[in-house]
């Protein structure tokens, strides 16, 4: 039996899995995709710590600004923790050896990014989660650390004692390669499979995966979810593809620019406040641009090539020359799964951390460059502590048949027919939350797509698996995505509407103003014997 087995292979999965083996546990990481194709390599703009290497910082100020941006509904105090344990952690990254830019005095470049008061996102060029990402692998692979990949997330194994106490003990995989369903038994679990936003299906920065599976299934297994509805809008997508320009680039002095070449806004300003100006232009009828022409080649070249090499890509367009049409999309899901300080859910032994974790340090709009700190802090805090509760619980495993019913699941699946094309039906799904659940959203619209998402759910079983192989199944694999996705779009729908104000990312048009008296608290959702249920927290 495995100490600390970890879901997902994303930079939170790989930084607990070294805690973790570094506190003397055996560590077992499994992963859907290969650990360098994650999420984490698309975070390209920096990661905050406030070593004031370019000018006049303090962690107090970036303690301050994260609560600003967390508008209300944070905690100050695990704020405060990834603040000044983010000084810790890129030193850290760069002792293993991430390889940042640095400035003339040979210290790590950093620059600023929206909503900072100073220059505080330590950077890589604009590849900053990519080198994070690598240099974190091959630390796994020096330290011997086991990867299963290719193993789609099902259920978590969750056992009950006498007392009825209820603590994680493993989780059950789909082997894609070879169609069978697995168990891999642990004495505890952590979850790290990032966020939710290919809900919004084309409309989104995230890869093709990034589909809530860890979320769905921490739902089945009687953990909380909350703050779901706070989905923060990139501002400067590219507008056919949704791929992402990073806010370095705006960092760096890139302009946005309306249908009559205009600045219309403050580029820096919280992206919850930039993403709302640029729809507001947009539904004037107008194209937007971000322009970065004016910091010529060599510039752009030494800090932004990767900016360039996906505008020419998949916009046909040089930035050196060309201004860049953007639009905003979703990109960072601040909601998740509920954990304690100790990143530890309401299961005993299952623990959560990077974005599918709610540690209550982004609110309802994350500060630019946090996201990355994110998963090292807390990355490291689940695998020690998950490694530790290890040394404590038994070599047993009690009876458990989640696998007999995963199996069964598994066959259930391949029998439904599939009248209806539920690639379709997640792009029309997709489209309607862009359209009724993004930057500007009312009641009637969120109740009209909540009432097209439970038909969804009544019509699943018409939507199965064409391919009815079992070797590399990617059709199936695809369609379970889709009803995890399903899942929790209902929750943060749900969520969504109960939240009768504007806070952050969640902006009603027709409840525009902040009510605190009402609702400086979280959302939590739950399921209990099979029925959504909802609540407000303080």
């Amino acid at each position: 039996m495995t100490d600390v087995l970890i879901i997902g292979a994303g930079g939170a999965g790989l930084v607990a899995a070294l805690s973790a083996r570094e506190a003397g546990a055996t560590v077992r990481i499994v992963s859907k995709a290969y650990p360098t194709r994650s999420q984490t390599s698309m975070a390209q703009g920096g990661i905050n710590a406030a070593l004031a290497n370019s000018g006049e910082d303090s962690v107090q100020l970036h303690i301050e600004d994260t609560i600003k941006a967390a508008q209300g509904l944070a905690s100050e105090s695990a704020i405060e923790y990834l603040c000044r344990e983010g000084v810790h952690a890129v030193e850290w990254l760069d002792r293993i050896g991430v390889p940042f830019s640095r400035n003339e005095a040979g210290e790590i470049a950093q620059r600023r990014l929206g909503g900072a008061s100073a220059e505080r996102a330590c950077h890589a060029q604009d590849y900053t989660g990519l080198k994070v990402l690598h240099t974190l692998y091959d630390q796994c692979n020096a330290m011997g650390i086991e990867f299963v990949n290719e193993r789609f997330l099902l259920d978590y194994i969750i056992d009950e004692d006498d007392e009825g106490v209820r603590s994680a003990s493993g989780a059950t995989v789909l082997d894609l390669k070879s169609g069978e369903v697995e168990e891999y038994r642990a004495k505890t679990v952590i979850i790290a499979t990032g966020g939710y936003s290919r809900i919004y299906h084309k409309h989104s920065t995230n890869a093709t995966g990034t589909t809530g599976d860890g979320l769905a299934a921490a739902v089945r297994a009687g953990a909380k979810l909350s703050d779901m509805e706070f989905i923060q809008f990139h501002p400067t997508a590219l507008k056919h593809s949704a791929i992402l320009i990073s806010e370095s680039a705006r960092g760096a002095g890139g302009h946005l620019l309306n249908a009559k070449k205009e600045r219309f806004t403050d580029e820096l300003a919280p992206r919850d406040v930039v993403a709302r100006a640029i729809l507001e232009e947009m539904e004037k009828g107008g194209e937007v641009f971000l322009d970065i022409r004016h910091l010529g080649e060599e510039f752009i070249d030494e800090e932004l090539p990767q900016e360039r090499k996906l505008a020419k890509l998949y916009e046909g367009i040089d930035p050196v020359h060309d201004l860049i049409p953007i639009r905003p999309v979703a990109h960072y899901t601040m909601g998740g799964i509920e954990v304690d300080a100790a990143s530890e859910t309401a299961i005993k032994g299952l623990y959560a951390a990077g974005e599918c974790a709610n540690h209550n340090v982004h609110g309802a709009n994350r500060l630019g460059g946090n996201s990355l700190l994110e998963p090292i802090v807390f990355g490291k805090q689940a695998g020690r502590n998950a490694a530790h509760a290890a040394e404590r619980n038994s070599e047993e495993s009690l009876p458990n048949d989640q696998l007999v019913k995963d199996q069964d699941f598994i066959r259930a699946m391949m029998a439904f027919t599939n009248e209806i094309d539920f690639y379709q039906k997640h792009e029309s799904m997709g489209d309607l939350f862009y359209d009724n659940v993004g930057i500007v959203r009312d009641d009637t619209g969120m109740k009209a797509v909540l009432d097209n998402v439970r038909q969804i759910q009544k019509e699943l079983r018409f939507m199965g698996p064409k391919d009815k192989s079992r070797r590399y199944n990617t059709n199936l694999m695809e369609f379970i995505e889709f009803g995890n996705m399903v899942e929790l779009a209902e929750i943060v729908l749900v969520s969504a509407i109960s939240r009768n104000e504007s806070r952050g990312a969640h902006f009603r048009s027709d409840a525009p103003h902040r009510l605190d008296e009402h609702f400086g608290a979280h959302t939590i959702t739950w399921r209990e014997d099979g029925v959504l249920r909802a609540d407000l927290k303080a």
